[in-house]
């Protein structure tokens, strides 16, 4: 009987030791594919910092010409590419400081602007505004040296004394005037002089 319990106990050691190394094999298996999986992550982190030299959140920017402001920037974050002498912006709100005192407000989704020049490009669910109007569109350009507002997609500005649609438009900011152009409907109301 002894011989019986030593060959029981030598079926259990080896069970458990089979189990031991089952486990072993299995933890250093998720292991191994874990650490892949980390390196391809590293790798597209890498990769979208090599292209941003500068990321920074909360940001507050303000270009002014001859000593005078004429317009200041904030948004959620930004992503500066020496390169290609870009800054992208995030959730931006942009000031337009005009020469009667005034202030025309824009905001975005998102925001280029080019370093080099001032220029802009914005996109998706755009509002410029002020006191008067409010303009609607999904893309919009901003020329620094000209100062001028324009879009090449259909926009939708409403006022106290008028509805409009139009195919595109431009807002000089020096002059305060806005041009339509394509196909433009509306609704004006009497008070407006023509």
């Amino acid at each position: 009987m002894p011989f019986v319990k030593n060959h029981n106990h030598k079926k259990l050691k080896l069970i458990l030791l089979s189990i031991i190394f089952v486990a072993l094999g299995v933890t250093l298996t998720v292991f191994v594919s874990h650490r892949r999986i980390l390196e391809k992550e590293g790798n597209i982190v890498s990769g979208i910092q090599s292209k941003a030299n500068i990321s920074i959140g909360k940001v507050h920017q303000t270009a002014t010409r001859n000593g005078i402001k004429e317009w200041s920037l904030d948004a959620t974050s930004v992503n500066y590419i020496a390169k290609k002498n870009q800054a992208i912006f995030q959730d931006l709100s942009v000031t337009f400081y005009l020469k009667d005192k005034t202030e025309v407000y824009l905001t975005a989704n998102k925001g280029i602007l080019k370093t080099d020049s001032n220029d802009m490009e914005l996109f998706g669910n755009i509002v410029v505004k002020n006191s008067k109007y409010r303009l609607k569109t999904e893309n919009l350009f901003y020329r620094h040296n000209k100062r001028i507002i324009f879009s090449k997609v259909p926009v939708k500005v409403t006022g106290a004394a008028f509805d409009l649609a139009a195919d595109s438009m431009s807002l000089n900011l020096n002059t305060n005037k806005t041009m339509f152009e394509g196909k433009v409907e509306g609704i004006l109301s009497e008070s407006v002089r023509l």
